[in-house]
């Protein structure tokens, strides 16, 4: 493959909502740039991009694959992301490792609360971008709802620099504003076109439109801005470099438009791309990379293929037969196939083998990597997403990628008995292909619990175990750790008495059991003179009360915030024993807590809502139905940012709730907060599911 300058690099990222049309985008720009000799279709299971069973099953991304393409002397990747909301935080990754993004927007639909998600990503990594308004060929296509969108708030810079030639079925090519010329595009998707005069019917608004951006343009650069108040007017050179200067600022972000299937608008895209999109240089002057060295100290990385190498591994795939796969981005220096580098986050030694590139699931084989680049390299044995490749003389651990929370959690348990330790390995494997999984065994339940970004997300990492590692699996709700308290004191004796014959057994005890503060877990005082209880009987007799604490008197979970206080008993010279000491400890708990007015606790989740105005008002009423305490809101971009405490057991099934509540713009996180007590009317019925329960496995 041909070498390119750095400054001949692109590397973009395409994001957008779910359904938005990035993956056709993305195969478009592909064979209109001929780097594939086909364009493949979503419909169809052949793209480039979705390559995973799952994808080609659901027709739609879960996971971000890469590309690349020449066009203009220059070559482009292209890391096509998913965009439903179970798996943004896969794009988030990857948009740390690109230097531009391409925002898709259906003018159908317009904006979307993912839109929203990924913009903020952009925003957080400092990227230049440029929106396509694709499936201007669709019925209800709106080119000008989009343009309203964006001056409405979403996005002030937003400048069109094309606008459409007809709309939905009639929608046949694009008025470039730079040039101010037509482009009639032919309809089989090959992307070739003629330029023609702009037809009159719409030489107006293409006017409207010109000035609107050489306004925007001039204000980007001094001597522009001096010019165009003298004039009134730019050259097209002019505004072609201001829309660069002010595109790298991100003060302008250029708007096309297009249709996909048909090719209409790409290549138009792929020269915006090319031509005005920053290089890995460009980028990274404005927003290096930054890290630490091994002494601690902040230090900052650029595209510089003449300094020490370095890169971030932005992206693990899971392959049970290939081993793993790692996705890198050089940031500095140069890397090359069969040669050994530095796992800075590990403090460990890695061999690279052959290195390559990735165009969708083929790898085209590379002998060097240089800044700039975006490669992958197979079965590293101690990396993982988010780590550091280096120069061992030269450390850096560059910042990590920051995921968000899992925001809903299952049971799960394997549909063969004996396979647990199997579906653990192949958990664990998945695991380091995905950061936003969680798996735990709760040690309160016995359960072992899969936590992810919703029920999708979770449903299709199952799908992929049994796939990729033969192991079927069974998703449930999880059971909530409830837990039980007591609200009262008591004195109260735990004695323990046996003669069968020979040596009987004798444990005496008296006991104070009284509440702690909510969180305060257990105390024992130790309160014995006098020699009443010897002392080498005290230590049962704390651990016969732990044991009965695991399993309560009312519902059989385990009890907090006790304080107990061992203050008198009797012993026998003969009969006594530290097993006598630890039942007679353990009865008398048992006994007492009866009499301390126990009470039910449940667990309570800090939980933020993000969603539309126009929808907060259901969504906390929804929220106060499920026995919420609304504890501020605040406005973040075009939303309102709702943060509530809810009980957990209100919340399992809140993700196709809030879903149908916003019409899929909502997005929700919730992480433990504290214990409350259960309201009297819940709690019995509780306490009635656990004593039946506990009565059919009995049986």
């Amino acid at each position: 493959m041909k070498e390119y300058a750095v400054e001949n690099l692109r590397n973009v990222g395409v994001i957008g909502h779910g359904g938005a049309g990035k993956t056709s985008l993305t195969e478009a720009m592909l064979y209109v740039a001929k780097a594939t000799d086909r364009m493949g279709k979503v419909e169809e299971g052949n793209t480039v991009s979705d390559f995973e069973p799952e994808e080609i099953t659901r027709k739609s991304s879960i996971s971000s694959a890469a590309s690349f393409l020449e066009w203009d002397n220059k070559k482009t990747t292209l890391i096509d992301t998913p965009g439903f909301i179970n798996f943004l935080e896969d794009a988030k990754g990857c948009l740390k490792a690109v230097d531009s993004a391409v925002l898709i927007v259906s003018p159908l639909s317009g904006i979307k609360a993912e839109t929203e998600k990924v913009w903020e990503y952009a925003n957080e990594f400092g990227l230049a971008r440029v929106i396509f308004v694709g499936k201007m060929d669709k019925e209800r296509a709106d080119f000008n709802m989009v343009v309203g969108q964006m001056e409405k708030g979403f996005c002030k810079e937003a400048v069109p620099i094309q606008m459409p030639i007809g709309a939905e079925e009639s929608f046949r090519g694009v008025i470039d504003l730079l040039k101010m010329k037509a482009y009639i595009y032919e309809p089989d998707g090959s992307g070739k076109f003629k330029e023609t005069d702009i037809p009159a019917e719409l030489k107006d608004e293409a006017d409207e439109f010109r000035n609107r951006m050489t306004e925007k343009v001039a204000e980007c650069d001094d001597c522009l801005l001096e010019k165009y108040l003298e004039s009134g007017e730019l050259s097209t050179e002019e505004v072609t470099r201001g829309l660069r200067v002010g595109t790298l600022s991100g003060s302008i972000v250029p708007m096309v438009c297009g249709a996909t299937t048909k090719g209409i608008g790409v290549p138009h895209l792929l020269d915006v791309i090319a031509n005005i999109l920053p290089n890995p240089v460009e980028r990274t002057e404005k927003a290096p990379y930054k890290g630490k060295n091994p002494k601690g100290e902040e230090i900052e990385r650029k595209t510089d293929a003449g300094a020490p190498f370095s890169a971030l591994v932005f992206k693990t795939i899971a392959d049970p037969f290939a081993g793993k796969l790692s996705l890198f981005r050089v940031v500095s220096g140069s890397v090359k196939s069969d040669s050994n580098v530095h796992n800075a986050n590990k403090d460990k030694d890695e061999r690279l083998g052959q290195i390559f590139y990735l165009m969708g699931k083929k790898q085209v084989p590379a002998q060097v990597l240089k800044a700039g680049e975006i490669g992958a390299v197979a079965k590293l044995k101690d990396t993982v997403t988010g780590h550091t490749l280096c120069d061992k003389a030269n450390q850096i651990i560059f910042e990590p990628i920051h995921y968000q929370e899992p925001v809903m959690s299952f049971a799960i348990e394997s549909k063969n008995k004996g396979d647990e330790d199997k579906v653990a390995q192949g958990l664990s494997r998945l695991l380091e292909e995905d950061p936003t999984l969680r798996f735990t065994r709760d040690e309160q339940t016995k359960e072992m619990i899969l936590s992810g970004m919703g029920q999708l997300h979770l449903e299709i990492t199952l799908e992929r175990l049994k796939r990729k590692f033969g192991t079927e699996i069974v998703m449930k709700m999880p059971k909530i750790p409830y837990k039980e308290t007591i609200k009262a004191t008591t004195k109260i004796q735990g004695k323990y008495k046996k003669q069968s014959g020979g040596r009987g057994q004798y444990g005496d005890t008296w006991i104070e059991i009284g509440p702690l503060g909510r969180g305060g877990g257990f105390e024992f005082v130790d309160k014995i003179v006098g020699g009443a209880i010897p002392r080498q009987y005290i230590p049962a007799v704390e651990k016969g009360i732990v044991e009965a604490m695991h399993e309560g008197v009312i519902a059989g979970y385990p009890v907090v915030d006790v304080k107990v206080t061992l203050y008198d008993g009797s012993y026998h010279d003969v009969d006594s024993s530290e097993m006598a000491f630890k039942i007679a400890g353990s009865m008398g708990f048992k006994k007492g807590v009866l009499e301390c007015r126990p009470a039910l606790l449940e667990p309570i989740m800090d939980v933020t809502v993000v969603v539309p105005e126009d929808t907060m008002g259901n969504v906390i009423g929804d929220l106060n139905s499920r026995r919420g305490k609304v504890q501020g809101m605040n406005s973040q971009g075009t939303n309102q940012r709702v943060n509530a405490q809810v009980p957990m057991a209100e919340m399992l099934n809140y993700a196709p709730t809030l879903n149908s509540l916003t019409s899929g713009r909502g997005m929700y996180s919730m992480t433990f907060s504290h214990y409350e007590e259960v309201p009297a009317h819940l709690a019995q019925k509780i306490i009635d599911e656990s004593k039946a329960g506990k009565a059919e496995k009995a049986e």
